[in-house]
């Protein structure tokens, strides 16, 4: 036993001197990893913890490889039905013949745009924020645009079509900074509320039956039903028609993948996500148990085909550069139609995903940006065209990565690790693409309460505040779309303060509701420090004298992680922003009490009262 500790003990020295080599490295201060000598280093980070996070942040995703191409082959994709089928050909062999191989071919699809997008996307903004086709987006794709088996309003390639102009106009908003102005736009409250039901998005994800545990399923009577049934047992509607919470892979994901991992985050025990993961993967894929992965039905024996390949690669045959351009007649109608559709509910879910996940690793400044917010939109933007010749619905940041930062990762070598394992699952796809929904689903369990933990800094005081806040946190597992979520939450809060607002302007501040006083400052976010960098220098040159440029750090500068998650419980950890801590100072100067001449006595001026601040800032969660 001595001599096995020393000799893993002589290894690990060795990869902790492998390790401050590559940090030392170029490599290392192009991700600004600590010890690179970079000005800007982030503190924390290291080669093997990011690449740690990014597995980590694989493994929570690996899951879009099957459901991806599962929703969108729903939607028939390039698969035409014969004029005198039934609508949807439901029962035509030589259609669901077509589907498979659509199916098969959106697989490669998925992995190759998630590996590229997340490759980029972190080597251009050193966020450790993972890219692929969106779970909700995919789902409003398949079902809401195409429709089922191409049943809806506009056809699968005319789609792809207004997919791939609207990347083009998201880039347009972000070099003109129109995107950046919609997050500052949107009070600071519900900011924080969308992170909050971002995280209890995730949660639902997490106990759902497609991706997660199976715990609950949605209802017929009720909106959702207590689930957990093997899958047998769900009738018609999706409910479980008997043996509630007796299925045997719902509890070894509870256990195994949840509780387990909490206890080995307990202990700061590393890689402790990807070991439950692993664990439970690896217990589901022998046949001959209550629990496999590969049951012997059809669709498990399916999996079980395509998992016992091992190695194999599909190349893509149907649904590579299939945009519809001839938009004359009822195709341009159907155009209009699909890019509207896109753009209101894109350009509010990928940016505010976006944002709530720079948010969560803590990169967001006092400004409400973030560094290299530009390029972030519009290498997001570009991903949403690229992924349209690809045959896929729009790309967009995936909420999961929240598990690789959770996992410690800072810098965008976490969402290129998680890019390249998804290149490697092109040709490994029938292994990676075999972990079981239950594996992954307390994970995601585990990452939604790391990110509640923002509730406290919503501003309960003011139900002007609150209720608006209460109504995005809610909405967004609800409506399952965080795009809906923002939405209702920012109804209510115009509709809401607007009238009291009316009513206090009418009685000339006379007549103000309760704990006025209590209410957040609101600005449109269109002051000069929110006008974009390229405008700054492009009027600094043309008006040198009338314009000062603002310059800030570009600096990622991460807490530490359990530091950062104290700090989200702990009240005298929530900071404010430069203005605002000028703003109380000079109230606080105003209430202290006016030195006095010693011949004239004078009594003590009334201190002023001191007024709220605009609003705190989140503390970051790493």
């Amino acid at each position: 036993m001595l001599g096995l500790s020393l000799f893993f003990g002589r290894c690990m020295n060795k990869l902790s001197s492998l390790e401050d080599r590559i940090n030392a490295s170029t490599f290392g201060r192009v991700f600004r990893l600590e010890g690179s000598g970079h000005p800007k280093t982030v503190r924390g980070s290291s080669f093997f913890r990011e690449v740690r996070a990014g597995l980590t942040t694989f493994a929570t995703m690996a899951y879009i490889v099957a459901v991806n191409a599962a929703v969108l082959a729903d939607s028939g994709g390039t698969c035409e039905c014969p004029p005198e089928a039934p609508r949807g050909c439901p029962h035509d062999e030589a259609y669901a013949s077509c589907l498979i191989g659509l199916k098969r071919d959106l697989i490669t699809t998925t992995a190759a745009l998630a590996g590229l997008s997340s490759i980029v996307f972190g080597f251009l903004t050193n966020l450790p924020v993972a890219l692929g086709p969106g779970m909700g987006l995919n789902a409003y794709f398949t079902y809401q645009v195409v429709g089922w088996h191409g049943t809806g309003e506009v056809p699968y390639k005319i789609a792809l079509t207004a997919i791939f102009v609207e990347g083009f106009i998201f880039v347009f908003l972000a070099l003109t900074g129109m995107r950046q102005w919609l997050v500052r736009m949107i009070p600071a409250t519900i900011k924080t509320a969308c992170g909050v039901g971002i995280g209890l998005f995730l949660t639902e994800i997490g106990l759902s039956y497609s991706a997660g545990i199976g715990a609950i399923t949605g209802g017929f009577s009720t909106p959702l039903a207590i689930g957990g049934c093997p899958p047998q047992y769900l009738d018609d509607k999706g409910e479980c028609a008997s043996h509630i919470m007796t299925n045997p892979g719902m509890w070894i994901g509870i256990f195994l993948g949840g509780i387990f991992v909490a206890f080995l985050m307990a202990f700061k025990v590393k890689s402790a996500i990807v070991i439950g993961i692993a664990i439970v993967s690896i217990m589901s894929w022998p046949r001959n148990t209550t629990f496999t992965y590969f049951p012997y039905t059809p669709a498990g024996d399916e999996r079980f085909e395509f998992f016992k390949q091992v190695v194999a690669f599909h190349p893509i045959q149907s649904v590579l550069n299939v945009q519809e351009w001839d938009l004359q007649g009822t195709s341009g109608a159907q155009f209009a139609l699909a890019l509207i559709t896109f753009l209101y509910v894109d350009i509010i879910d990928c940016t505010a995903t976006l944002y709530s996940m720079a948010k969560f690793c803590g990169v967001v400044r006092e400004d409400g940006d973030f560094p290299r917010s530009t390029i972030a939109y519009c290498t997001d933007a570009i991903m949403i065209s690229i992924g349209s010749l690809f045959g896929c619905s729009p790309v967009t940041a995936f909420i999961e990565s929240g598990a690789g930062i959770a996992e410690g990762g800072r810098t965008g070598l976490t969402a290129i690790s998680a890019g390249v394992c998804f290149l490697i699952c092109l040709f490994f796809a029938p292994i990676l693409a075999s972990v079981p929904p239950w594996a992954t689903g307390s994970t995601l369990v585990l990452v939604g309460c790391l990110m509640i933990r923002q509730v406290i800094n919503i501003n309960w005081q003011y139900i002007g505040d609150a209720v608006p806040s209460f109504v995005t946190l809610a909405f967004m597992p609800f409506s399952y779309s965080v795009a809906y979520g923002l939405i209702a939450g920012m109804m209510v809060y115009v509709v809401l303060n607007t009238m009291i607002w009316i009513v206090v302007k009418l009685t000339g501040g006379k007549v103000t509701p309760s704990n006025w006083q209590e209410k957040e400052v609101y600005d449109w976010g269109l002051g000069a420090r929110d006008v974009p960098g390229w405008v700054k220098r492009l009027r600094s040159k043309v008006l040198p004298a009338y314009f000062q440029i603002d310059d800030r750090k570009d600096g990622v500068e991460l807490v530490d992680n359990d530091s950062a998650m104290n700090a989200a419980t702990d009240p005298s950890s929530r900071g404010n922003s430069a203005e605002e801590k000028d703003d109380v100072h000079v109230a606080e100067q105003h209430a202290q009490p006016l030195p006095l001449p010693m011949p004239l006595p004078m009594p003590l001026p009334q201190s002023y009262p001191q007024t709220r601040p605009r609003a705190p800032t989140l503390p970051s969660l790493d």
